[in-house]
């Protein structure tokens, strides 16, 4: 029997263990991707105990709770943190085979030093050694990110935000990882929704750009770009249902986008025609400025209406939709490409039926600009576990450049989630020390290492163009 999450968790041959220990492991941590608060950087958080840094806004965590009968007052609710965490230690002592398990306690081993196993019996040593490691100078925002050696962290920010936040940061000079927004247009897109006229106003403010016609709107993002160049942002992102293509002509866009500002509904297929226009003015606008175009989508979100009125979006009510047409997407791709304004691209899919699909298209626009121009995003959200890695890495590896991947990103609100990187890395090394060990590829210590230190570090540092 194996030892519990020993230091060769995971790595389940020799050849996957000397890649981990020898190289893997000692890479430090590009985390272009992630939804940590960047005031809480600049103002170096400190948490008064583990619910704080562990369990507040993660809905993983929230969902897994709902799904073991846990009262929602224990959740989100009043219940007091200690509560909250004696409810958590509960029922992660039966999470047998939920990467949570694995997540939660790896995140115990590295930042707090506890390796047994966290369940109803061990709550109360638990919960009085990390409260009492939390008061240690290391166990602050900012000190819980230098201990996780990371380099670089991307936020996501919508348009209209200030960045003052990532100002204060840059100015700091105490403080040597870099912390640059990532542009999250979703607000400015979503025609359909019911704020959709007051965040307009919102944005004309910012921009200082009145807002009449679509052209208009073009303008407004086209100058919040601008200042968000000028932060040395270098990401977009979309949260996308799937990724449609309508096309439509400027005078039809101009009609659609008239109709809402006049506090019409649109209907289904014009907002399709109009989410079209705007994903193709972005893409051209990124490769103008160099950006990177991550394109998340195959999620049906908010659910559970009764709840999400209680406690509104990213609270666990989401789920995975249905697969994304390729057709589409191979389209909106094609029609940036034609006249080569198609931007560096990531593709996410929440749905893993989508891997092999995604792993087809991306092969039809690849070229000498880049190693690996358009990429298949690391396995997202549900599927950021062993098997959804390995999947997804399988179906790169056999359709694909899989030593060129950009590898693992935390998509977290947490600062105690860069151990998600170490568990990407541990999942790496075993799925190539497999093949090597299965005489599928050769043992050469120098390709080989090259291969796991480029997916675990470089070829992200590469990809985006940062300044490190």
């Amino acid at each position: 029997m194996k030892t519990f999450m020993d230091e060769n968790f995971l790595l389940s041959t020799p050849t996957a263990q000397k890649l981990f220990h020898d190289y893997a492991e000692k890479m430090p941590v590009l985390d272009y991707h992630c939804h940590i608060d960047p005031r809480e950087i600049a103002q170096d958080r400190k948490f008064d105990n583990i619910t704080q840094v562990w369990l507040g806004g993660d809905h993983y965590k929230w969902r897994f709770m709902r799904s073991c009968g846990v009262d929602e007052r224990f959740i989100t609710g009043d219940a007091s943190d200690k509560e909250k965490f004696f409810k958590w230690a509960e029922v992660l002592g039966k999470a047998i085979g939920n990467p949570l398990y694995h997540w939660s306690h790896l995140e115990l081993q590295r930042y707090f030093g506890y390796r047994g196993a966290l369940n109803k019996n061990t709550a109360e040593e638990v919960w009085n050694l990390c409260n009492a490691k939390l008061t240690g100078p290391s166990m602050s925002a900012r000190g819980l990110i230098r201990q996780s050696n990371v380099t670089l962290i991307c936020t996501t920010d919508d348009p209209v935000d200030s960045l003052e936040w990532h100002d204060a940061i840059a100015a700091d000079k105490s403080f040597d990882v870099q912390v640059l927004p990532a542009w999250r247009p979703d607000k400015a897109m979503n025609i359909e929704k019911p704020g959709y006229l007051d965040y307009l106003q919102t944005l004309a403010k910012v921009s200082g750009i009145s807002i009449s016609s679509f052209a208009d709107l073009k303008k407004a993002l086209k100058n919040r770009m601008a200042f968000f160049a000028s932060r040395n942002c270098r990401v977009s992102d979309h949260g996308l249902e799937y990724v449609m293509y309508a096309p439509a002509t400027d005078t039809e866009i101009e009609h659609i986008f008239s109709k809402r500002l006049a506090g019409n509904p649109v209907s289904r297929e014009e907002e399709l025609k109009f989410k079209t226009a705007f994903m193709l003015f972005a893409g051209r606008e990124y490769s103008r400025l160099g950006w990177v175009m991550q394109l998340h989508y195959g999620c049906k979100r908010d659910n559970n209406r009764l709840m999400y009125d209680k406690l509104g979006p990213d609270t666990g009510y989401d789920c995975i939709d249905n697969y994304t047409p390729s057709a589409q997407m191979v389209d909106f791709l094609n029609a940036l490409a034609v006249t080569d304004e198609l931007p560096k691209t990531i593709l996410y899919s929440l749905n893993p039926n989508d891997n092999a699909a995604i792993g087809t298209i991306i092969g039809c626009f690849q070229d000498s600009t880049a190693v690996a121009k358009i990429q298949q995003g690391s396995a997202w959200w549900f599927n950021d576990h062993k098997n959804g890695m390995k999947n997804q890495m399988l179906s790169l590896a056999s359709l694909g450049n899989l030593s060129g991947f950009v590898g693992m990103l935390t998509d977290s609100r947490s600062f105690l989630s860069y151990t998600r990187h170490e568990y990407f890395r541990r999942i790496l090394c075993d799925l190539i020390g497999e093949m090597v060990e299965n005489g599928e590829f050769p043992y050469d210590e120098d390709i080989l290492s090259e291969i796991v230190k480029d997916i675990s570090y470089n070829n992200a540092v590469r990809y985006f163009g940062f300044n490190l």
